[in-house]
């Protein structure tokens, strides 16, 4: 595995905006991954390439409100590299940086639909936040995001046990 894990740069934005959709089953997700995130929150996000290629990144930052609370705000992995730990190793980067700036928690999102996200969240240790009501039996929190989408909540409490 020859991997490298860096800092996500500005210039990866648009290399990352051209296969966002591909990458989501042709899901239209452009729009949630503004490019102020590759300018403003490089410190806390990582892109790794395979051999120069960009297989995967992790878009996250410490928050301002609750300077203990991080959050995950999207996470892609080229589906040619899935089941290969790409995503494990984003979050456990993540999840390293955020404890050395004094977080105890990451927080994160996903649609109620996204049962593989669902999985690998809890597979990651986090917890589902509980919601105002329950979809397929998961509790869910509706209108999230302001127009009408529900959202599965996640918290996972950072240990000293998972360093990368």
């Amino acid at each position: 595995m020859g991997y490298l894990i860096r800092p996500i740069e500005a210039s990866d934005y648009a290399p990352i905006i051209q296969v966002i959709d591909a990458w989501w089953d042709n899901r239209p997700m452009a729009s949630m991954l503004p490019k102020l995130f590759f300018i403003h929150f490089q410190k806390s996000s990582f892109l790794i390439e395979d051999n120069g290629e960009r297989v995967g990144f992790l878009v996250g930052f410490r928050s301002q409100t609750y300077p203990h609370q991080a959050y995950i705000h999207f996470v892609g992995v080229d589906p040619r590299y899935r089941g290969r730990g790409i995503g494990r190793l984003l979050y456990l980067r993540f999840f390293t940086l955020m404890r050395e700036w004094g977080c105890s928690e990451v927080h994160s999102v996903t649609s109620p639909q996204n049962t593989g996200s669902i999985a690998f969240h809890q597979r990651m240790g986090f917890v589902i936040e509980s919601g105002d009501a329950e979809h397929n039996g998961i509790p869910v929190t509706t209108n999230y995001d302001g127009r009408g989408g529900t959202r599965v909540l996640f918290r996972k409490m950072l240990s000293t046990k998972e360093a990368l």
